[in-house]
């Protein structure tokens, strides 16, 4: 039988090998666990300008009933023109095509949770201390009523 004694850590920065590794492992066992689910899919949506430059973009996932959205970005020239609420419009509208009931997100008080607030996302949890000792990470969700 096999010793934790018979193992070493390998301590490191970036490692894209592993992090392949562990995504490979990870939706083997979430398949397992889910078989009636179809697998997760990537979800995104970018906002170009007339140059072609990306002027905003939002980043995801779907999977069974749930939405999450990992990155929002919109360029500082962009901001306060609506391109965040037609981002998160645009994500959330395909996430309902794909069968989703609701989306999660999270946000630091230094970022946007009131933007998320505002667009109908309601806060669950936060962490607070992270990841300075006066900041918190936001944990939030919307549900997504048919349209």
């Amino acid at each position: 039988m096999t010793q934790p004694q018979d193992f070493r850590s390998v301590v490191a920065e970036a490692d894209a090998a592993l992090d392949q590794r562990l995504s490979d492992e990870l939706d083997a066992v979430n398949a397992a666990a889910t078989a009636d689910t179809p697998a997760a899919r990537e979800l995104t949506v970018r906002v170009e300008d007339a140059a072609g430059e990306i002027a905003a973009g939002v980043s995801g996932w779907t999977w069974g009933v749930a939405a999450g959205i990992g990155m929002t970005w919109v360029r500082d020239d962009a901001r306060g023109t609506g391109l965040g609420e037609r981002l998160l419009a645009d994500f959330e509208a395909e996430a309902r095509s794909r069968g989703c009931t609701h989306v999660f997100v999270t946000s630091f008080t230094f970022q946007a949770p009131g933007f998320y607030e505002r667009q109908g996302y309601r806060e669950i949890f936060r962490w607070e201390g992270v990841p300075t000792p006066d900041a918190a990470d936001v944990h939030l969700r919307k549900e997504l009523h048919p349209s």
